[in-house]
């Protein structure tokens, strides 16, 4: 096991991975009018790929276009302090291709939010970092 500086427990690319999988909610940080943003989302992770459904004229939709941003992720549990944090950084890109959000559209990502969400923000994770802590 390896251990951060804080003596936080470093988790590998595939535990990251697993769990950036096992929860619904994350958040997306971006850049809006100069200024750091974050937004909780509903996605899903399809082949290592976090897809998100907003609106297309979303503020989300509009900053997350070929930005580098970053997406967190966590679970704590408060009685025994314990949990873990992934965050991932890469560039999202705003989906275009009929053929892509067609497959998209059939995937099992349903947004929480009312109102039509037919756009779709897929981010490429190039950094994949993640800690856990416990007792």
């Amino acid at each position: 096991m390896k251990l951060d500086s804080a003596g936080l427990q470093v988790l590998s690319r595939e535990e990251c991975i697993s769990l950036l999988a096992s929860v619904p909610i994350g958040r997306i940080v971006y850049t809006d009018r100069a200024l750091p943003a974050v937004q909780p989302v509903n996605f899903l992770l399809d082949g290592g790929s976090i897809v998100i459904r907003t609106a297309l004229g979303s503020k989300l939709a509009a900053a997350a276009r070929d930005a580098v941003v970053a997406f967190e992720v966590d679970d704590f549990d408060t009685e025994t302090r314990s949990g873990w944090s992934v965050m991932a950084v890469g560039r999202a890109r705003a989906v275009e291709d009929p053929d892509e959000i067609g497959y998209l559209s059939a995937l099992p990502l349903e947004t929480w939010a009312p109102g039509s969400r037919d756009h779709f923000i897929v981010v490429h994770p190039e950094e994949l970092t993640g800690r856990r802590i416990g007792r």
